[in-house]
């Protein structure tokens, strides 16, 4: 049968996924050449065996050709098994298995999210180990000893540092609520390991009342890099200022300009709603320079209760003559004196 992956990996002929995964990550930092650096030779021919035998035997398609053909039917021409993935001859005759075996690397770099600083495991070392420092030591082994056999958190890869743009919304968006689309372009590894950019739209629903700096995260949607988990796309709510109304919290505030004499003799104010609608509200009291007139439930929907909502606030701003005659001071005096 050639070589036995079974054997190679320590286990059974009916071993489980999970146990080849356990019986790769022991043999695999066992034998990682920057483990063993008095007999590298030795170690990356061991460390590539092994990645090979989990490569074979934790692919179903693999691992029913060589439980029935062995190595020389995986890497050779094989009478056609009756399973999917085989290229059939136009002859009807035997057909070829494409066994395409993954770099030793890519197969570590998976299992821990660190890339490998080997390019072939029998090449020569460039540059640096692209390894943590303190990786090998015991401490870090003594993360693998025990428990479900996973890798702790201290070994993870990191992930990138959160990425936030803002996102202008007007009032009437923020008031009535409204769907937004946000194209973005990201990097993207294909499955040959490869970077290419693809552009993406994002669709962001703006709920009713929502406030300046209300963040909303799309997990992940940053760059993809090699042994870096990519950052989250975070939007955060701006709002953009209006013509007509201020905001403050959930309530809104209008201002009306009025005469010295509307002021003093009534007024009735005419708001045309973010919604729409003409709201009419007679003023009979004197309007003094702090008068506020309330009108409840017409202001900003409140979020956690949208069918409920703040206050309209309305403020005036009183204009006062510039100058008096000497009759209209006569007049006034004798108005408000009597």
């Amino acid at each position: 049968m050639g070589v036995d992956y079974y054997k190679i990996l320590q286990v059974d002929r009916s071993a489980k996924d999970d146990d080849l995964k356990k019986a790769y990550r022991k043999l695999a930092m066992k034998w990682h050449p920057d483990k063993n650096p008095n007999n590298k030779k030795e170690a990356e021919a061991k460390f590539k065996q092994i990645s090979e035998a989990y490569d074979v035997l934790s692919d179903p398609q693999k691992r029913a050709v060589y439980d029935q053909y062995g190595e020389e039917g995986l890497k050779g021409q094989v009478p056609p098994p009756g399973a999917g993935g085989f290229s059939g001859g136009s002859d009807g005759g035997p057909t070829m298995f494409r066994f395409n075996p993954r770099s030793a690397d890519d197969i570590f770099s998976e299992f821990f999210g660190f890339s490998s600083p080997f390019g072939d495991m029998g090449g020569s070392r460039a540059g640096g180990s692209g390894f943590p420092r303190g990786m090998f030591s015991e401490d870090f082994f003594s993360s693998f000893r025990g428990g479900a056999g996973e890798a702790s958190s201290a070994t993870m890869p990191r992930k990138g540092a959160p990425i936030e743009r803002a996102l202008p919304c007007s009032l009437d968006d923020l008031y009535k609520g409204t769907s937004k689309k946000m194209k973005i372009s990201r990097d993207v590894i294909d499955h040959f390991g490869r970077t290419t950019t693809t552009e993406e739209i994002l669709t962001i629903e703006i709920k009713p009342g929502w406030k300046k700096g209300t963040k909303i995260t799309f997990p992940e949607k940053g760059n993809e890099q090699r042994g870096i988990v990519p950052s989250d796309l975070i939007f955060i709510i701006d709002e953009k200022p209006h013509l007509v109304f201020k905001r403050d919290g959930n309530d809104l505030i209008f201002t009306q300009k009025i005469s010295l004499v509307e002021a003093l003799t009534g007024y009735t104010v005419q708001v045309t709603t973010l919604d729409g609608r003409t709201l009419t509200i007679p003023i009979n009291s004197i309007i003094s320079p702090t008068y506020e007139e309330v009108v409840k439930g017409e202001g900003m929907p409140i979020p956690k209760e949208p069918s409920k909502k703040g206050n309209l606030r309305i403020k005036f701003n009183i204009k006062f003559p510039a100058r008096l005659t000497s009759e209209q001071k006569t007049g006034i005096k004798r108005l408000l004196s009597s």
